[in-house]
């Protein structure tokens, strides 16, 4: 090789290697502007307390919490108050999201990784849409959280574990372009149904004195104890009332759980069934039922009554028990009221229950009956 194809030779070489280090420089400056350095917060500029209204969207269903008076309500159920627990959770998970990685990828792939955005006629592969907004309605950040990356775990013995346990999720974020990010949290919780948001507290019946279902009179029964601990027995004969069944119709009240809330307070009211029950605390619940879909229960109640504000004292009672018991009283009463404040500021609304919830309060009386079974 002569001297003068060295120089070329070696000419070539640096200008490929400044073509190089200048597409080098050219991809990490987008990079470090696209804000994606790995192990950095995906939204480092948000604040918790500015955040005051949530929307949630995917290919079928929406949901909007709205903070007011400093109470979380979904509206879509009007209006009704919602967990703030599980909202404060998904913000608090999307303020310590860390990006595990961080890659370009086109709209017309965007399909692949559930990154869609819902809206009219959306198609195969709709992401879940997140807005967060402040109290004013301005706009804090909008993103489309797509598909769940899973990691295996051959340790994990669960079947669903298979094919890998959620390990992350795939985000696109307004404002950012192609940039597809992936977090180290599978925000699972980030889900468009109204129904997840609710606040979970309902009534719950205790200390039962009688239980009455009121319908046919082949159906109908009335229960009742003489003391809290006692055995059960029917109201006015009818045969010999097996223990179980009454049992299992008291636990069935005391443990209610609701799926969702309905805004239609005239669904089912024709078919509806009526129960009572009276407590030791001198409260009343009057609980309706009527047949909704897939086998659920429309559910409405009331509560009315004035729990006792003194303790009767036991026979023989020394002053220093009284003292005790009656400090204990007052602290169960003041629990009791508050309860029943609750209680009833919520039985303005409907519920959906599951039918095998329900299903120990709807036997009919011959299934009251301690014996065979009819067949």
């Amino acid at each position: 090789m002569s001297r003068k194809q060295f120089l070329w030779l070696m000419l070539a070489v640096l200008i490929m290697g400044g073509a190089g280090l200048a597409l080098f420089w050219q991809d990490l400056t987008a990079y470090r502007d696209s804000g994606a350095k790995i192990g950095a917060h995906l939204l480092p500029q948000l604040k918790v307390s500015d955040v005051a209204k949530m929307r949630l969207q995917d290919a079928t269903q929406e949901v909007t919490l709205v903070a007011k008076d400093k109470v979380w309500r979904v509206e879509q159920r009007g209006g009704y108050p919602a967990d703030f627990a599980e909202i404060s959770g998904l913000i608090l998970k999307l303020l310590d999201a860390k990006v595990v990685q961080s890659e370009v990828v086109g709209a017309s792939l965007h399909p692949r990784l559930d990154l869609v955005m819902p809206g009219k006629g959306a198609k195969e592969g709709t992401g879940t849409l997140v807005e967060l907004s402040d109290a004013a309605g301005k706009p804090l950040v909008s993103m489309v959280l797509g598909k769940v990356s899973l990691k295996k775990d051959p340790m994990n013995p669960l079947p669903n574990a298979r094919d890998g346990v959620p390990a992350g999720r795939h985000i696109l974020v307004a404002g950012k372009g192609d940039n597809v990010f992936v977090v180290s949290d599978p925000l699972e919780k980030a889900v468009a149904r109204p129904g997840a948001w609710l606040a979970r507290d309902f009534f719950k019946v205790e200390r039962i004195k009688t239980l009455q279902l009121a319908g046919e009179a082949a159906n109908s029964w009335r229960i009742t104890r003489d003391e809290e601990w006692g055995q059960w027995k029917f109201a006015a004969g009818g045969g010999q009332l097996d223990p179980s069944a009454a049992v299992a119709a008291n636990n069935a009240l005391s443990g209610l759980a609701f799926s969702d809330v309905i805004l239609d307070d005239k669904t089912g009211t024709d078919k509806a069934v009526t129960l009572t029950a009276e407590t030791f605390d001198n409260l009343t619940y009057t609980i309706k039922l009527a047949p909704h879909t897939d086998g659920d229960f429309v559910l409405r109640f009331n509560v009315a009554g004035t729990p006792p504000k003194t303790r009767k004292p036991e026979p023989k009672e020394k002053p220093e028990d009284a003292a005790k018991r009656d400090k204990e009283f007052a602290e169960t009463l003041q629990r009791l009221e508050a309860r029943v404040m609750l209680e009833q500021a919520r039985s303005q609304w409907a519920y959906v229950v599951a039918g095998k919830m329900v299903a120990p309060l709807l036997v009919p009386r011959a299934g009251m009956v301690l014996g065979p079974r009819p067949q």
